[in-house]
């Protein structure tokens, strides 16, 4: 225990802790973002092309009320239609809780469903949400299932899956601090995750303190094209040049939108 690795490594264990990378400043302020912005901020970074970076639509946000989800990745895999080779109870495996509490605060359980048909029962509900908060998690995010959805609301625990279940069945955990791949989207060990009503993505923690500008840099170019769309004052020629001066191309948009 103690061993210090970059939370980047493609493959980690439950015996290494992770260091955070983010100051509180920086964290704060990307959790002040609604996913869509930070996803647009990153683009303009060019740290990864625009298809990647995100789970698709495969796995849908819970409470779309709730404040953003900003948190590190602990990743594990799991099983619900099978009884378990040791025939523990579902949430006792204190290996797994040790592991959670080695990954940097805040944490996100990001627990991928191995079975050939995903979501036959739910390992996350009412108490893996108690425990969760008591160890700094402040959401969960599968391509399985969850369950007791009002208790878990209350306690201001995210829930993001791929369906909802009536029974736990068989789930409990078969692996745990590997990389997981959950609707297209790889996620190691103490990556960022990101995630409210629109989804879920991953922060590069590369250029994670300068998403807050470039985001401000975007919201002001997007506001003042959203002011001229209101204003009496819209025209074709006129959103030609602004649309020019916004995208930084040359490319003539008032053609574009007489050939649309």
């Amino acid at each position: 225990m103690g061993r210090k690795i970059d939370s980047r490594n493609a493959r980690t264990d439950h015996h290494m802790t992770l260091e955070p990378v983010l100051s509180r400043h920086d964290f704060e302020s990307l959790q002040a973002l609604d996913t869509c912005t930070a996803s647009n901020a990153i683009e303009t970074l060019n740290v990864r092309l625009r298809n990647e970076g995100f789970i698709s639509g495969s796995v849908r946000c819970q409470f779309p009320h709730f404040r953003p989800m900003l948190g590190y990745a602990v990743t594990g895999r799991i099983r619900t239609s099978s009884a378990p080779m040791t025939g523990r109870c579902y949430y006792d495996r204190i290996d797994w809780w040790n592991y959670v509490a080695s990954i940097p605060a805040p944490r996100v359980m990001v627990l991928q469903d191995c079975d050939h048909k995903p979501g036959i029962g739910a390992l996350v509900g009412e108490i893996h949400a108690a425990i969760g908060l008591a160890l700094d998690c402040v959401g969960y995010v599968t391509n399985g299932a969850v369950r007791d959805l009002p208790a878990v609301e209350a306690q201001g625990f995210h829930l993001f899956a791929g369906s909802v279940a009536v029974s736990h069945a068989y789930a409990h955990i078969v692996e745990m601090a590997e990389p997981v791949e959950l609707g297209g989207l790889k996620i190691l060990p103490g990556d960022l995750i990101h995630g409210d009503r629109h989804g879920v993505h991953t922060i590069p923690l590369s250029i994670a303190s300068e998403i807050p500008a470039a985001a401000g840099r975007l919201l002001g170019r997007e506001q003042e094209l959203i002011d001229f769309c209101r204003s009496p004052h819209f025209s074709l020629d006129g959103l030609s040049d602004l649309l020019r001066k916004t995208s930084g191309t040359r490319s003539d948009h008032r053609q574009m939108l007489k050939e649309s």
